[in-house]
């Protein structure tokens, strides 16, 4: 199957969790997107179909050369969810978007583009931001899939050092097992975010679902604007699903 179904001007849309990537994470986005939904009952909430399937081979090992190709794994789940009637679908992990290309071949969906809708949600919050500062993991920095984004708007990246990279993706793994306190992790993750910006950011996109995780349960204190992926898309993704189209979708092709 190709091609992209048009997403319709009116009407609530079924929504499709393309999950697992770590099933905690997906957890932790669909409470942002009930949050993120204006509703005074239950009938007023979004329709939300979930596959949470945690065996998609790790996305980070895979682009650096070491690992499984996840898509297949991602493919399955897109497809059950096209079966049991979504009408957009979302991946809720940032490194998934190298993957998209390839997913949007397999299915008539349209599949928001997390990295797209992420990045005009940081413009709308922060009008004339030049420079960003970016957390994520090392196949999402690698693939260059925030930065290929943001330098369309004229935003420039940075990003931790080699050695902060490798702490980092330590944090990230934490949270993904549940090793260590949050604590511990919080005060990792504040440290590295701060970093950034002595070096020029204007202000820190947390760009993977498990420190967006992370950041949830910690507060984290930084001395310049922290801004997290997960919840960007969270309320994008409640204004296209409910129906309001003031601010339309990004309009690339099946593109979110």
């Amino acid at each position: 199957m190709s091609g992209a179904v048009p997403i319709p001007d009116t009407g609530r849309l079924t929504v499709g969790i393309v999950g697992g990537m770590g099933p905690a994470a997906t957890a932790d986005f669909f409470r942002r997107l009930v949050d993120a939904t204006p509703a005074g009952r239950d009938q007023d909430h979004l329709h939300v179909v979930i596959d949470s399937d945690p065996t998609v081979p790790d996305r980070t090992a895979f682009l650096v050369g070491d690992g499984e190709d996840p898509t297949p794994k991602m493919l399955e789940m897109a497809l059950r969810l096209e079966a049991m009637g979504a009408d957009v679908l979302v991946i809720p992990c940032n490194t998934a978007e190298a993957f998209v290309p390839s997913l949007r071949a397999g299915v008539q969906t349209r599949i928001v583009s997390w990295v797209e809708e992420a990045v005009g949600q940081l413009r709308r919050a922060r009008p004339g931001i030049v420079r960003v500062g970016l957390l994520a993991t090392t196949g999402t920095v690698r693939s260059r899939l925030y930065h290929d984004e943001l330098s369309r708007h004229g935003i420039d990246v940075v990003t931790p050092t080699e050695e902060e990279q490798d702490r980092l993706m330590g944090v990230i793994y934490a949270i993904k097992a549940d090793s260590e306190a949050a604590g511990v992790l919080a005060s990792t993750l504040a440290a590295l975010a701060e970093s950034l910006l002595p070096r020029g950011a204007e202000a820190v996109l947390l760009g993977c679902t498990e420190l967006s995780l992370l950041a949830g349960r910690c507060a984290l204190t930084l001395t310049g604007p922290l801004l997290d992926a997960s919840q960007l898309v969270a309320e994008r993704m409640a204004t296209i699903a409910g129906g309001r189209h003031d601010d339309a979708m990004t309009g690339r092709p099946n593109g979110g």
